[in-house]
């Protein structure tokens, strides 16, 4: 039991610690502190793109790449040799769901009067674009590539489609309310790592088709952000009380 708590651990803190540098590093939408304290105005259209925002998602994505090896030796099937050998059996399907949470926590709390960033139109709209902009990725890479996948049950493995709308999901949720809650990062990231890892748990991908589906859902839901024009509901500036 204490190797297969060190092995699930360590699988589990590599997807973690990887993705958990996603939170406020690169926030650089404007805020502007109003006369009353107690408000925040927050600028739409100010989430500009910016090269520096670029690291974290290139860097999974090559890390995912530089792991895609397919030598008996690489790092991805070292991990797949260790999880056959200390947890052969292990099988859920928390990862089928986990991955959409996110989303149903965004439009549940707003549902429940906790106003995120964005109206309710144009946040739809900035979602059903990323995940467009995502699933064609996926799509395109799983048919092109031919991965076969470590339980060798058909040739989709690369990328992980679960783990890429985990993290769009997940910068979904981060970008509509990490102003009003500065762990909801966290929490967002922290699901997503967690459908990572138990896709490697399940035996349905390796650790690279992992690392480059959380830089392909990243970086979707963020262009997706960075080149919406609010052409939907409001256009002024919103006004949170926060």
């Amino acid at each position: 039991m204490k190797i297969l708590d060190r092995y699930c651990t360590r699988i589990y803190f590599i997807i973690l610690i990887l993705t958990i540098s996603l939170n406020e590093s690169f926030c650089f939408t404007s805020v502007i502190i109003d006369g009353d304290s107690s408000k925040i105005q927050i600028e739409k259209g100010k989430d500009k793109f910016n090269f520096k925002q670029l690291s974290v998602p290139a860097g999974l994505i090559f890390s995912g790449i530089l792991m895609n090896s397919n030598r008996t030796e690489s790092i991805k099937n070292e991990i797949v040799e260790e999880r056959n050998e200390h947890i052969p059996n292990f099988k859920t399907h928390v990862d089928d769901y986990l991955q959409f949470s996110p989303i149903a926590i965004s439009y549940g709390l707003d549902a429940f009067g906790i106003k995120s960033k964005t109206d309710f139109t144009n946040r739809t709209v900035i979602l059903i674009k990323g995940e467009l902009v995502m699933l064609g990725t996926v799509y395109i890479l799983k048919n092109s590539i031919h991965q076969l996948r470590p339980d060798i049950s058909n040739y989709h493995s690369f990328p992980s489609g679960h783990t890429a709308q985990a993290f769009a999901a997940a910068t979904f949720l981060s970008e509509e309310y990490k102003y009003k809650f500065k762990l909801m990062p966290y929490l967002s990231y922290g699901i997503a790592g967690s459908v990572g890892a138990l896709r490697m748990f399940n035996n349905k991908h390796f650790i690279s088709d992992v690392l480059v589906g959380a830089g392909i859902g990243y970086l979707s839901m963020k262009a997706s952000y960075w080149t919406h024009q609010y052409k939907w509901g409001r256009r002024d500036p919103i006004m949170k009380e926060f």
